[in-house]
C-alpha cells in the first residue's frame, strides 16, 4: 500500500491471530516467469520503466531510507539522478525529496515523481529529463487542493495535453492538475472513491488498523492509451471504474463528473495497476500473492501467482512485453504489525512477460 493518514499510522495496528495459512506455491511454469531485476536492503516503493529499458524506483517512506529515488544499475538501486536531491536523513526542505512514492515515465522521456510531503507539509510533483538526467520541472500543488496531511501517492500523466491525475487516499479524491499553469481541481465525495466494506486478508490474517479492519479508498489510477479515459479504484474494492478525463480537464461540475463514472469491470484488492496499450488492466493481487488481468472482454483472470509476491506494490509496463513489479513486504512493517519489523530483506523488483 502507498501510505496511510497519520492518524491511522499513529494508532495501534493489530493483526488477528487466526488463520496463518501460507500462500499457495506457484507451479514450476509460473515460478520460472518471475525474473529478478534488482535486490535492495531497503524497501522499494513504486517502479517505473523507460522505453529504453531503464528501471527506476522510489524507496518506500515506511522503509526509513536516506535515499528516496534510485535507478537500477548492475542489479542494485543507485541514487538517481545523484545525491543532491536525496534528503540523506536531514530535515525536510524545498531543495530535496521528502517522501516520494508514485513514479512514472512518460512518452516524452520524462521521469515523474509524486512527493507526498509528509514532513514538509506540501505535495510536489517532480519531473526529470532522462536525456540529461536533470530536474526539468517541480510543481507544488495548491495548498487548498492538497493541504497538509494529504497522501497523494499515485498518479497518471497525460503528457500530450499537459495534465496529471492524482489519487489522494487521506481524503479520498481525484486531483486534476494542469501542468502548464499549476492550477488544479479536486473531485471527491463519490462512493466509487471510497473503500468498500470488504476485509483484506493476507496469508489468512485479517489486517486491522486502530482495532478495526482496514478500509482504504482510491489508490490505483491509470489512463487509457489515448489518454481519454481515466480508470481508478479503491484498494479495498472489487470494482474498477472509468471516467472521461475531459470532464476534469474542461472543468465540468461535480454532478456531471459523478454522473459519468461507470464500472469498467471487477478487480482484486490491489495496490498497483498498469493499463496496456490494448486496454488490458493488470492488478497486483495483495491477498493471493498474484497478478491479475482484467481483459477487454470484462473477465478477470490470474496471470501468475508466486509466494515471493509478498505485497506486490505497483506495476509498470516496460519494452518488449515485460511488466515490472515492486515487492516490499509492506504488510510486515511496524505500521501493520504494531511491533517489530517482520520484513526479511532483501527486497526485490521483478519482471515477467505478459501473455
Amino acid at each position: 500500500m502507498k501510505h496511510f493518514p497519520r492518524s491511522l499510522l499513529a494508532a495501534a495496528v493489530l493483526w488477528s491471530s487466526a488463520g496463518q495459512a501460507a500462500p499457495a506455491a506457484p507451479s514450476p511454469k509460473q515460478a520460472s516467469r518471475l525474473e529478478v531485476v534488482a535486490v535492495s536492503d531497503v524497501r522499494p516503493g513504486n517502479v517505473a520503466v523507460s522505453a529504453q529499458g531503464r528501471v527506476f524506483a522510489t524507496f518506500h517512506p515506511l522503509g526509513g531510507s536516506k535515499v528516496q529515488l534510485g535507478e537500477v544499475k548492475d542489479g542494485r538501486l543507485q541514487p538517481y539522478p545523484d545525491l543532491s536531491v536525496q534528503n540523506g536523513g536531514a530535515a525536510a526542505s524545498d531543495a530535496t525529496f521528502d517522501t516520494p512514492l508514485g513514479v512514472s515515465v512518460d512518452s516524452s522521456g520524462r521521469l515523474w515523481v509524486i512527493d507526498m510531503g509528509l514532513k514538509l507539509g506540501k505535495t510536489r510533483l517532480w519531473a526529470f529529463d532522462l536525456n540529461t538526467n536533470r530536474l526539468a520541472r517541480k510543481i507544488e500543488l495548491p495548498a487548498d487542493i492538497a493541504p497538509k496531511g494529504s497522501f497523494v501517492q499515485d498518479f497518471a500523466i497525460d503528457e500530450a495535453r499537459g495534465w496529471a491525475y492524482l489519487a489522494d487516499i487521506a481524503n479520498p479524491g481525484i486531483i486534476a492538475l494542469d501542468l502548464a499553469s499549476g492550477k488544479a481541481r479536486r473531485f471527491g465525495g463519490h462512493r466509487a472513491l471510497q473503500s468498500e466494506d470488504i476485509d483484506m486478508k493476507i496469508d489468512g490474517r485479517l489486517v486491522h488498523f486502530g482495532g478495526k479492519p482496514a478500509r482504504v479508498g482510491i489508490n490505483p489510477i491509470t489512463l487509457s492509451a489515448d489518454r481519454e479515459t481515466l480508470y481508478f479504484g479503491a484498494m479495498n474494492g472489487t470494482t474498477w471504474y472509468r471516467l472521461p478525463a475531459k470532464l476534469l480537464r474542461e472543468g465540468a461540475d461535480d454532478a456531471a463528473i459523478a454522473a459519468a463514472i461507470a464500472p469498467a469491470g471487477p478487480k482484486p484488492i490491489s495496490d498497483g495497476v498498469a493499463t496496456s496499450a490494448v486496454g488490458d488492466h493488470y492488478f497486483t493481487d495483495l491477498q493471493r500473492h498474484a497478478i491479475a488481468r482484467l481483459g477487454r472482454d470484462g473477465k478477470l483472470s490470474e496471470v501468475l501467482r508466486d509466494p515471493r509476491l509478498q505485497w506486490p506494490d505497483n506495476l509498470a509496463l516496460g519494452p518488449d512485453g515485460w511488466i515490472y513489479v515492486s515487492v516490499n513486504q509492506l504488510d510486515r512493517t511496524p505500521s501493520f504489525t504494531g511491533g517489530a519489523d517482520e520484513g526479511r530483506p532483501p527486497y526485490h523488483l521483478y519482471r515477467f512477460r505478459a501473455r
